[in-house]
C-alpha cells in the first residue's frame, strides 16, 4: 500500500513587544497569534508560571487538546464505521510536564478521559474496544514520545 504525505503550516507571530523588545526579561508579554490561512487566529502566550497570560492557550494545553482531538476524531469515525452511534462526545483530557533544574522539561503523561454518549441499543464492548484503536490510529498520539493514557466512560440513551 502506498503511503501519503501530508504537509500542515501555521504561522506564529509574536505580538508582546512593549515597545523596548527583549531588552529585558520582564519587558516583554509572551502573548503571540497563530494564524493559518482562512482560519481565525489562535490567540496564544506562555504558561502563567512562565510569565504568560492565563487567558490565552500556551503550547502545554495545545499539545494536550490536540492529542484528545486526534483521538475524539478516530473514535468517532470508527464508531460510524461500526454501527455505533455517539449522539455526544467530550474529554477531559490532563497532562503533565516535568520541569527540570535547568528551566527546560518534557511531559511524561497524558491522560484522555473520553465520555460518550451512545444511542439506545449500542454495543458498549465494541464502543469501548473502539478507543483502543482509535488510540493506535491517532496521528498525534504516535508522533510523542510519551505515554498516553485513555479513560473512557459511556452512558447509553434510555
Amino acid at each position: 500500500m502506498a503511503t501519503k504525505t501530508h504537509t500542515y503550516r501555521a504561522a506564529v507571530v509574536w505580538t508582546g513587544d512593549r515597545g523596548v523588545g527583549t531588552r529585558g526579561y520582564r519587558d516583554y508579554a509572551r502573548d503571540h497569534e497563530i494564524r493559518a490561512d482562512g482560519k481565525p487566529p489562535i490567540p496564544g502566550s506562555a504558561d502563567p508560571a512562565f510569565r504568560g497570560d492565563s487567558a490565552r492557550w500556551n503550547p502545554e494545553e495545545l499539545l494536550v487538546a490536540s492529542i484528545s482531538t486526534c483521538h475524539q476524531l478516530w473514535y468517532l469515525h470508527l464508531c460510524s464505521d461500526a454501527g455505533v452511534v455517539v449522539t455526544a462526545y467530550a474529554d477531559q483530557a490532563s497532562g503533565e510536564m516535568l520541569e527540570t533544574e535547568d528551566g527546560g522539561g518534557r511531559f511524561v503523561a497524558v491522560t484522555l478521559r473520553p465520555h460518550a454518549r451512545l444511542a439506545a441499543g449500542a454495543d458498549v464492548a465494541v464502543a469501548e474496544a473502539l478507543h483502543a484503536r482509535a488510540h493506535n490510529l491517532c496521528f498525534i498520539a504516535n508522533s510523542v514520545n510519551f505515554p498516553v493514557a485513555v479513560e473512557a466512560s459511556f452512558e447509553t440513551e434510555g
